[in-house]
Order: structure tokens, then sequence, then C-alpha cells
């Protein structure tokens, strides 16, 4: 929105053509997003308080999560705001892929809303039934999918590239829509049980987000792509504004949400936040690369399969508690031990999945 005016208006002024170098609006973008969580915090947590829209703990989980009963929930609303609010503040409102994302992001928000307020409000332990809440993932996740699909310009668009090899790029054609429907769901849902502890899924988050803004900007980027060997594609550019909102109001949330949280972010937060991460990395053709930089993610839905798996066919369980930090905790880890452990993890994900930008 402010590209448009700041263009409209430097036929009067040169001086606000800066507005056009994405650079600035990638470091605004997460300046607003930042300062919007930090100015919608304390009125949303109040407003939840209020509303006694408190969580719910586990009686089988570790006993030290019991003094979280009645933390405020679904705080992941004032990220989503601060996110879209952001994002149409900055980003380029004529570039497709900037709605395809931002729908997306809500549109998995508005079913973790539902199945927390079922939870929170109308005291209703299922929530929104897994079976409706796969159906309107799918929903959402399979419309994106075939837009991409449908508008892809080029042949790159809808190839899965290989990491760490320059010329490897193996067309999918129709199984695209596949692909990017499992990466957008999965990655949804694996963010959502990695949110377990304080802080634990927003860090990684921010993380991985930074991380696919580099990718963005890189593949939309003539110079870059050509020098780093990834294929250019017009417009992803755009998606490091994006990208850095993310980062911006993760860092915003956290400020409420660390050890001991003020307010929790619920389904709201987690499924929007990964089916963020899920459409941009599909976008930017890096699922694998997210896979690699998303590891913790990776690692909690891996830990619940097996879990889950191993004691419906032997009746054992592998882990004390599934998903992988609960089994920490019971192995007497303190949560903050568990929490930035975790975070450390993530950074050198991150840091590989960025090192294959350059070893090809």
């Amino acid at each position: 929105m402010l590209l448009h005016l700041a263009n409209f208006l430097s036929q009067y002024q040169s001086d606000f053509q800066v507005v056009n170098y994405l650079t600035l609006r990638v470091i605004l973008g997460a300046l607003t997003s930042l300062m919007l969580c930090l100015w919608l915090g304390p009125w949303m947590i109040r407003r939840l308080v209020e509303g006694q829209i408190g969580q719910s703990v586990r009686d089988d989980g570790p006993q030290s999560h019991l003094s979280k009963a009645g933390t405020p929930t679904m705080g992941g609303a004032m990220i989503l705001l601060a996110i879209a609010m952001s994002t149409l503040l900055w980003g380029d409102l004529t570039n497709l892929y900037i709605w395809v994302v931002l729908g997306v992001t809500l549109g998995f928000g508005a079913i973790g809303w539902v199945d927390d307020y079922r939870k929170v409000v109308e005291k209703n332990p299922r929530g929104l039934p897994a079976r409706w809440k796969y159906f309107w993932q799918s929903v959402v996740g399979l419309g994106a999918a075939v837009l991409l699909y449908l508008t892809a310009s080029t042949p790159v668009e809808t190839s899965l590239l290989v990491p760490l090899f320059k010329e490897v790029a193996l067309p999918l054609g129709v199984f695209y829509i596949v692909l990017t429907y499992f990466v957008i769901v999965g990655s949804s849902n694996a963010v959502n049980l990695t949110d377990g502890l304080d802080g634990l899924a927003i860090m990684p988050t921010v993380l991985v987000a930074m991380g696919l803004s580099v990718f963005a900007y890189a593949s939309g980027n003539t110079v870059f792509a050509e020098y780093l060997h990834i294929p250019f594609i017009a417009g992803t550019g755009e998606l490091a504004v994006f990208c850095a909102t993310i980062a911006g109001a993760g860092l915003g949330f956290l400020w409420f949400n660390t050890y001991p949280a003020q307010v929790f972010m619920g389904d709201v937060g987690a499924l929007a936040l990964g089916a963020a991460l899920g459409v941009v990395a599909v976008i930017v053709r890096q699922e694998i690369v997210l896979f690699i930089m998303g590891g913790i993610f990776v690692m909690e839905t891996v830990s619940v399969i097996l879990q889950v798996g191993s004691y419906k066919l032997t009746g054992r369980r592998i882990f004390r508690m599934a998903p992988l930090h609960h089994h920490y905790e019971l192995k007497g880890w303190p949560e903050p031990r568990v929490i930035v452990r975790f975070w450390i993890i993530t950074v050198v994900l991150v840091l590989l999945g960025l090192a294959t930008l350059k070893i090809r």
C-alpha cells in the first residue's frame, strides 16, 4: 500500500523512490510487525484474561505444566494481525504471491481459531473434530496448490529442486499439486505439534522465516540467482517482505511468550505460521531446504508418528512422552533448557540450509 503511495508521490518528490528498494521494505516490514505485536500484546492479554480464555493442560503430561492452566491462549491472533497489516503496508499488492501467502496464512489461522474457540470458550475438549480440521486444511492447501500450478509461467516453477546440485530440477507436472499440498498441510501440523513449551515453536519459526527470506530475495533477483546458480522466479522477491513480517511479529510475540509465558499462541497461530512457511518454501522451490531448516518441526512430528506406531504395533512406547520435547522434560531437563537447546539446533539447521545456496 505504502509502496504504491510512494510511487505516486515520487512524481512530486523524488525522495519517495527510496521505498522501491526491497531491502528497505524488508526491514520496515519486520520493524512494523514487531511494533504492532508489542503494542497489541498487553491489550490482547487483558482481553483474553477478562474473557477467561485460558489454556487447558493435560493431566497425563509433565507435572510442571499444571501451573500453566488458565494462561491466556489464542494469542496467535495478534501475530496474524501484525503480519497481515505489515505485509499490506510494505508489500507490492500487485504481486500474486503476496495474496497467495496471505490467503493461506489467514485461512489456516481461521481453522485454528475455530479449534481454539471450541476448546477454551465452548469448553469442548475435542475442539474442531480432526476430520473437519484436515478437511478444511485440505481445502485451503489444495486451493493454493492448484492456483500456483495454473499460474506457473516457467517449467522451473513446478519442478523439484535438489540442494547441492546446480542442474538437478525434477519436473513434477501435476504431481506438483500433491507435493504442494503435503508441504503446506504437513508444515502447518508440524509447527502445531512443536508448540508445547513457552517460546519453543515461535523462535524456530522466526529463524526459518529469516532463512526463507534470503532464498526469496535471491530467487527473485536475476543477478543473485545467476551468481548462486538457483532458478530466477519473477516476483518471489516480495516474499522476503512477508517473511520479514513473520520474523518481526514472532519476536514481538516472544516478548510475552518467553518463559514463563504470559500468553500462548494456540492453534490459531501455530497452524497459520506452519502453513505460511510451507507455502513460501513451495513458491521459492525450496521444499527440501525447508525440511532441513525446520528440522526441529520434523523431529517433533516423527516422534509422534513413531510413538503412535510403536504403541499400536507392539504396545510399547519409544519415548517417555511425545512430542519429543515432553520426552526430555520427563527425563528431568528443566523447560528453559529444552527450549534453548532446541533453538540452538534450529540456528545450526538454518545455517546449513543457507549453506546450500553456495555449495552447489
